[in-house]
């Protein structure tokens, strides 16, 4: 099944974030990063409230919106209520699983920082492949032999539904089994002050990592 390919592309998209402010005299770079992971995989918005001077409702709302979009990329395969609800569940519980370890910050002489992000990826995306396989020949066996018998072929549509619904249930029951994680691995983010003297982290640092968190390997 290659569309399991852009599905598990999905499941790694890329955190969108709003521009947080900062004091450049007592600014906390390192503590600013781990707010930031924290609130986009953990939902923890303690010390994003914090750092950011948001109020909680905001911190919550954008943890949703983060959440929702990756829920989003998934409408483009039609799936059924029920089965979108499952994944935006699983999605949740895969990035509170995410493991990373945020080191100090170096600032610069221009007051700009570098925080190094140690990670480890989650493997069991790429793990669960196997018995997806071996489930799916087992579907399409079936399936075969239900419609030799009589059934009513299914449509494309429903077909879809049940390929993605079973590549759910062998990742449900992978991270639900115990998280495996590879190698660690490490980025460095650039804090850096903007023209609004406002710290951001440029997004093609977050992709970086986000390419690390969790292996997607199908070769």
């Amino acid at each position: 099944m290659n569309k399991r390919k852009g599905i598990a592309a999905i499941l790694v998209s890329v955190m969108v974030l709003a521009l947080l402010a900062g004091c450049a005299k007592k600014f906390d770079a390192s503590g600013y990063t781990k707010s930031i992971l924290d609130l986009y995989y953990k939902g923890e918005t303690e010390q994003y409230v914090k750092l950011t001077q948001t109020t909680k409702e905001k911190a919550e709302e954008q943890y949703t919106q983060n959440l929702d979009q990756m829920v989003e990329e998934l409408s483009e395969w039609e799936l059924s209520d029920e089965l979108m609800e499952k994944f935006r569940g699983f999605l949740a519980d895969l990035n509170k699983n995410v493991k990373y370890t945020v080191g100090e910050a170096k600032e610069d002489k221009d007051g700009n920082f570098t925080v190094d992000v140690t990670v480890e990826p989650i493997m069991n995306l790429t793990d669960a492949v196997d018995v997806y396989v071996e489930r799916y020949e087992e579907y399409t066996q079936k399936l075969m032999e239900d419609v030799e018998n009589g059934a009513k072929i299914p449509t494309e549509e429903e077909i879809l539904n049940d390929e993605i619904e079973l590549y759910y249930n062998v990742l449900r029951e992978s991270l639900d089994s115990g998280v495996k994680y590879g190698d660690a691995e490490t980025v460095t983010m650039h804090v850096e002050k903007n023209s609004d003297n406002k710290y951001e982290i440029p997004q093609e640092d977050f992709k970086a990592l986000e390419a690390l968190t969790m292996s997607t390997d199908f070769n």
